[in-house]
């Protein structure tokens, strides 16, 4: 049986941290620097992990190829599944034609692309975070603001930097679960405190996103409609966090945000330059009519995964779709902890409750409902899995990556060094949630992996520990932008595989900008605001 060690080069953990850190930096600088392609990067990180875990973590090489495989197993139910089938029901509307009917639905509520954005990448797919997660706002609004004329690379950024709020709480709030699970925190303490975080951050993103697509022009002459959105998106999230229901957090956000902007633009509209950068035509013309019918039909994909979705989380559901669920400790995995504590290693095979399955559901019954030939539907989905080819063994391996430093300690190792600031622990812990979902592409993950690791700090602090758990939380949240998964997701989405280190490039940025803030936030919630934490 293996036992984790966290400090391989005995007597520093700072040079332990740094040979932990060695797989993360091969990735960043392949990717952000020397452009090379994602799935190659991925791999060539894949490897340099095993390396160290083998070499430095003294890991048998056995154990950690089977790590791997173990990880890349674990990629495809919770991410691949769900990537392939949102895709897919995506290409569906577009071949049946009805995405035109839903891009002109939107147009009709602002003719400007800009405001467009925001409606598609900010209150839509929050929406769809909060039902489904794992990348499939990523992949749905990307394909949908590429449809509506923006410019592939700008609709992937778009896309990855609107999907940062809405993360903590996604998937009717499982990271929240996961977290309240492993650091033994109440579920509800922890989803207000990260209801009086993440809100702050999402008041500016509709701001982000207009300057990202129009430069300052755009936040010139849409600034209004911006705040409208980010507010009312801000207010909902911490009004349902911190009183009315965690789980409901993210729909209460996207619903109350969508509908504080559509009731302003019935009295104001900005002014749209001919020419916008990044877009391929004017859309100031009036979008064509369409009959109630058939705008209803456009909808239907996506009511149906709103239905599918809330259906599944009724106890009645869950105990039918439990059925398809299996649960076994992974072969070969014997793994005890510094402490000498078992570490787990159980996979779950919800071959029917997993987002992925309702997804293809959702995908049927759109095919049947849009008048979709089985020929087509099929041939569809065979060029949706061509569309992917690239990244799917891009996830495999980052996710295959993930599990090796999780497994050998090199995640803990990095951890624990950052733990020993004291308190200024504060500051970095949101730094140390980045980091978990930059490398494992999940919150959920994140919060699985450093949860109890900063509640043990906070002890060791004497900082608050709920609020150190929730920061992971929201710290994560900031790293879905940049993880190798969701650049391979937008990529994929939009149709420019390949050139996700120049994705990486656009977003680091404002990936580190939010991060900054949020860091300053949870450390003055630790001292002088801690008046604005719930008891």
């Amino acid at each position: 049986m293996y036992q984790q060690i966290y400090d391989p080069i005995a007597g520093s953990l700072f040079y332990s941290s740094l040979l932990a850190a060695l797989p993360l930096l091969s990735m960043f600088v392949m990717l952000g620097w020397l452009r090379i392609a994602p799935q190659i990067a991925a791999a060539v990180s894949l490897a340099v992990c095993v390396l160290v875990a083998v070499l430095g973590y003294r890991m048998p090489w056995s154990l950690a190829l089977d790590v791997g495989l173990y990880g890349a197993a674990f990629s495809v139910l919770t991410v691949l599944w769900i990537i392939v089938n949102a895709i897919w029901l995506y290409n569906l509307t577009v071949k049946s034609g009805h995405f035109a009917v839903l891009k002109d639905s939107f147009a009709s509520i602002s003719p400007d692309p800009r405001i467009q954005s925001i409606i598609i990448a900010y209150n839509f797919g929050a929406l769809l975070e909060a039902l489904a997660g794992a990348g499939t706002p990523i992949a749905i609004s990307g394909a949908m603001l590429l449809a509506i004329g923006i410019r592939p690379m700008k609709a992937a950024v778009l896309a990855l930097v609107a999907n940062t709020a809405p993360v903590a709480f996604g998937a009717l709030a499982v990271p929240i679960v996961t977290l309240a699970q492993v650091s033994g925190e109440p579920f509800g303490l922890l989803g207000a405190i990260v209801g009086h975080q993440t809100p702050l951050l999402a008041a500016f993103v509709p701001l982000i996103l207009v300057f990202i697509l129009d430069g300052k022009r755009g936040l010139r002459q849409t600034f209004p409609a911006a705040v409208v959105s980010g507010v009312a998106f801000g207010l909902s999230q911490w009004v349902a966090a911190t009183w009315i229901s965690v789980e409901l957090a993210d729909i209460f956000g996207a619903l109350g945000s969508a509908g504080a902007l559509i009731v302003f633009l019935r009295f104001w509209q900005p002014a749209t330059p001919t020419v916008i950068e990044g877009v391929e035509q004017a859309t100031t013309q009036h979008a064509p009519r369409h009959a109630k019918a058939t705008v209803w039909l456009a909808y239907a994909p996506y009511i149906l995964i709103i239905a599918i979705f809330s259906l599944a989380q009724m106890k009645a559901a869950q105990q039918l779709l439990g059925v398809g669920t299996f649960r076994f400790a992974w072969p070969g995995v014997a793994i005890t902890s510094g402490a000498g504590k078992p570490v787990g290693s159980m996979f779950t095979l919800n071959a029917l409750s997993a987002t992925g399955s309702l997804l293809f559901v959702a995908g049927i019954l759109s095919a049947l409902l849009l008048r979709v030939r089985p020929g087509v539907a099929l041939a569809t989905y065979r060029g949706t899995l061509w569309q992917l080819r690239w990244a799917i063994p891009t996830v495999l391996c980052v996710l295959a990556l993930a599990f090796v430093m999780n497994y050998s300690g090199q995640t803990i190792t990095l951890g624990r060094w950052l733990a020993q600031t004291g308190p200024a622990f504060a500051f970095l812990s949101p730094v140390i949630g980045w980091i978990g979902v930059a490398v494992t592409g999940s919150d959920n993950s994140a919060n699985a992996l450093f949860g109890a690791l900063q509640v043990a700090a906070a002890h060791e602090t004497g900082i608050r520990p709920a609020l150190l758990a929730a920061a992971n939380a929201s710290g994560g949240v900031l790293g879905k932008m940049i993880s190798p998964q969701s650049l391979a997701v937008g990529a994929a989405a939009v149709g420019i595989i390949g050139q996700e280190g120049m994705i990486f490039r656009k977003v680091i940025g404002w990936s580190l900008l939010l991060l900054l803030v949020l860091s300053i936030l949870v450390y003055l919630q630790a001292g002088p605001l801690a008046w604005m934490l719930p008891a």
